[in-house]
């Protein structure tokens, strides 16, 4: 199902008449819409991602890290709004690694265990936060 798709209602009845409620099948397939928001930290750029990020979402955030890399020395990534992230995401830090000192912050338990699986957390710089990150 795609953001752009609706969800349709089910009818069910009860004592008060019938009433259109979302299947709870419907609610499960709709994917957290993925947001990206950036701002300055002292000297570093810090590009904030939210939501699941695919090959259907990653977009918006590769071009914000494209952007970053291309103006800044230093660019953090704060990833602990990320719910979901596959080879898209890990491919992206990979390439905008190469184009700039890119630092992950705070990635939530999943982008943590895709890092240490893949063995790109030795290659990343991985902080606990944003702070830290653009410290370092």
């Amino acid at each position: 199902m795609s953001l752009n798709q609706t969800v349709t209602p089910r009818r069910t009845r009860n004592a008060g008449g019938t009433t259109d409620q979302p299947t709870e099948q419907a609610e499960a397939q709709v994917p957290d819409r993925a947001t990206v928001m950036q701002y300055e930290l002292r000297d570093t750029w810090v590009v904030v991602a939210c939501g699941s990020y695919d090959m259907d979402s990653i977009t918006p955030l590769a071009a914000a890290l494209d952007t970053a890399a291309g103006r800044h020395r230093k660019v953090v990534l704060d990833a602990s709004g990320i719910t979901f992230a596959d080879s898209t995401l890990l491919n992206l830090l990979i390439l905008t690694h190469r184009a700039t000192d890119l630092r992950v912050a705070a990635p939530t338990h999943q982008v943590q265990r895709l890092l240490e699986l893949t063995g790109v957390d030795t290659v990343l710089k991985v902080r606990a936060t944003v702070e830290d990150a653009a410290a370092c």
